[in-house]
């Protein structure tokens, strides 16, 4: 049998001056460990500046990745109790503001206006008529006002001509009791003239007796019978003359008491036309006094400020009517997408329903949860680094705009009360809004998509 003999190792291996034999080494060549080295020196020179750089972007920035994009949603709801006519939009269209996106059933709200207009146009009707009715009576009360001042003159100069014709009755009564009296004096010297002119008439008449007896006798001539009976006729004719005197002179005074009591009648008359035309002055100056009031235009201008208050009111119901017929027609406030729809046609919405929601395709913002312990240097404009995930390799920038004033526990619906023994420490996040400087066309913004955001604090 073969037997084989071990070799002896490096260390076993011995010169003659007794130094151990070196041991060949089949390893890569130098040139290769040398080629490692450098590499290895590169990738580590790499390495020191990526993490320099990594260090130095991290101590000046504030990164979270609590973050996402978000927009100012728009609610479309409805103002009026309505059944939906038509949905001019659906899920996901892209609109445009003012665009109309639901009609509502408008005919009685038309009807509504209609109406209104013509209750605005009657009561307008009625205004312009009050109006006029108060420039009509202005005019009225000032031609009233002229006509009644000319009856209170008028009147007046009545009062002023009776009073005239009452002195001047006054001074003819006085006359006519001088003629009275003359008559009387007159009546009483025909009766005294009477008994002379009675015994002129007796002598005379025993004159021609006597003489009658003498021319009988023929102791007178006859021609003295003439004379006598002559005398005797003149006598009785002065008699009779006398007595019609006295009745001429009686009828005078019959006269004169008649003009006299005349004169006082007519006097008495003047007198009760001097309270007849002040009765007439106190009628006029009433009339005057009614017709000058200033009170028949304020009544009339206040009829038509009622008046014009009720066209107001008109107007205000037709506004309001106008304003539900604009209801019916529910249009896009912004520029956006549609984002979900919750109406169908047919349906009776009520006041307040949400009935689409608008997604704004401008103003999109980034939404940032930072904890607490890293906004104690950050402000509002500060330059911010935006990655989004939706957008691999697209490095997009913006600025901060507003710190929120509150963590977001303060803004849930049961905020965190924390109890004294069981108190346990959570860092809060404080909500940070940033708005893009220039977005890329090439990444699409949608709401609620994540991102990453780093704001520069130093």
């Amino acid at each position: 049998m073969e037997t084989t003999t071990p070799k002896p190792t490096a260390s076993e291996l011995v010169t003659p001056q007794g130094q151990p034999v070196a041991e060949e080494h089949s390893g890569p060549p130098k040139w290769a460990r040398t080629a490692g080295i450098v590499v290895g020196a590169i990738v580590l020179v790499f390495v020191l500046i990526w993490g320099a750089r990594a260090i130095a972007y991290a101590t000046t920035h504030q990164t979270t990745d609590d973050a996402q994009i978000d927009a100012d949603q728009v609610e479309l709801t409805s103002k009026i109790v309505e059944r939906v006519d038509k949905i001019l939009a659906d899920t996901n269209q892209q609109v445009s503001r003012g665009q109309l996106l639901i009609q509502l059933d408008d005919r009685d709200e038309r009807a509504r206006v209609l109406q209104a207009k013509a209750n605005r146009d009657a009561v307008l009707a009625q205004a312009r008529a009050a109006q006029a009715n108060v420039a009509l009576t202005r005019d009225t009360q000032a031609a009233q006002d002229i006509q009644n001042a000319g009856a209170v003159a008028q009147a007046q100069a009545a009062v002023a001509g009776a009073s005239a014709n009452a002195q001047s009755s006054e001074g003819q009564i006085s006359v006519a009791q001088a003629g009275v009296s003359a008559a009387a004096a007159q009546v009483q010297a025909a009766k005294d003239a009477i008994p002379g002119v009675y015994q002129n008439m007796l002598r005379a008449k025993a004159d021609l007796r006597r003489t009658q007896s003498l021319v009988s006798t023929g102791d007178v001539a006859a021609a003295q019978l003439d004379a006598a009976r002559a005398s005797y006729e003149a006598a009785r004719s002065a008699y009779t003359q006398a007595q019609a005197g006295v009745a001429t002179a009686q009828a005078n005074l019959a006269q004169a008491r008649e003009r006299l009591n005349s004169q006082r009648y007519a006097t008495s008359g003047t007198q009760s036309q001097i309270g007849q035309q002040a009765a007439t002055v106190t009628t006029a100056q009433g009339k005057l006094a009614e017709s000058s009031s200033p009170n028949r235009v304020a009544a009339q201008q206040a009829q038509a400020d009622a008046a014009a208050a009720q066209v107001e009111t008109a107007q205000a119901q037709l506004k309001t009517a106008q304003d539900q017929l604009s209801y019916t027609q529910i249009r896009s406030p912004i520029d956006g997408y549609v984002g979900a729809k919750n109406v169908a046609i047919g349906a009776t919405v009520q006041p307040g329903q949400s009935l689409m929601t608008i997604v704004p395709s401008q103003n999109i913002y980034v939404t940032a949860n930072f904890k607490e312990t890293q906004l104690g240097k950050m402000r509002v404009g500060q330059q911010t680094d935006i990655g989004v995930d939706a957008c691999k390799g697209i490095a997009l920038t913006g600025h901060v705009v507003a710190i929120s004033p509150a963590s977001q526990n303060k803004f849930s619906l049961v905020p965190a009360q924390n109890a004294t023994g069981n108190f346990v420490k959570v860092t809060q996040r404080v909500p940070v809004r940033i708005a893009f400087d220039r977005p890329d066309p090439s990444c699409p913004l949608r709401p609620g998509m994540s991102v990453e955001a780093s704001v520069k604090v130093k």
